[in-house]
């Protein structure tokens, strides 16, 4: 009777497996952190252009000296806010670069275990075609009948 394949790392290829999962949903938390970042600071962006398009003033218009000043202490506040998004920018980005490769290690980990464990398989297949061969001679040889001298 044929023995079972059983990979006795199997356990530890299961833990690899579930841990690269979790590296995979890392780094799509660190992508996602990243792009509100950057829909963020377009928005922050959009601000100071629709500022300076409100300030427009056509000819011959009086311009608004209080509502002017207000533009101009607010796009301080804008600008001050652009600097704080970039700087959480280029955190998430090297959150995103430190999950990325936290994956790549992972899938590495799990990949050579995968490997193993297929080369196993293959290896006790042999043994065991092996083991058959020389079931089946042994058969052959007993069943044929001896010559006497």
């Amino acid at each position: 009777m044929a023995a079972r394949f059983r990979f006795r790392l199997e356990p530890l290829r299961k833990l690899r497996e579930a841990l690269e999962h979790e590296a995979e949903r890392a780094l799509a938390r660190a992508f996602e952190v990243e792009r509100d970042i950057r829909a963020y600071l377009e928005s922050l962006e959009a601000q100071r252009t629709a500022l300076y398009e409100s300030r427009r003033v056509s000819t011959g218009q009086v311009l608004d000296l209080e509502l002017w000043r207000a533009g101009e202490r607010y796009l301080g506040v804008l600008a001050r806010r652009q600097i704080e998004g970039y700087e959480r920018l280029r955190i998430a980005s090297d959150q995103v670069a430190t999950a990325r490769e936290a994956l790549i290690l992972a899938h590495r980990d799990h990949l050579m275990l995968v490997r193993l464990k297929e080369r196993r398989a293959l290896q006790h297949a042999k043994e065991q075609q092996l083991r058959e061969a020389l079931e089946l001679d042994e058969l052959a040889i007993l069943r044929h009948p001896r010559k006497s001298a």
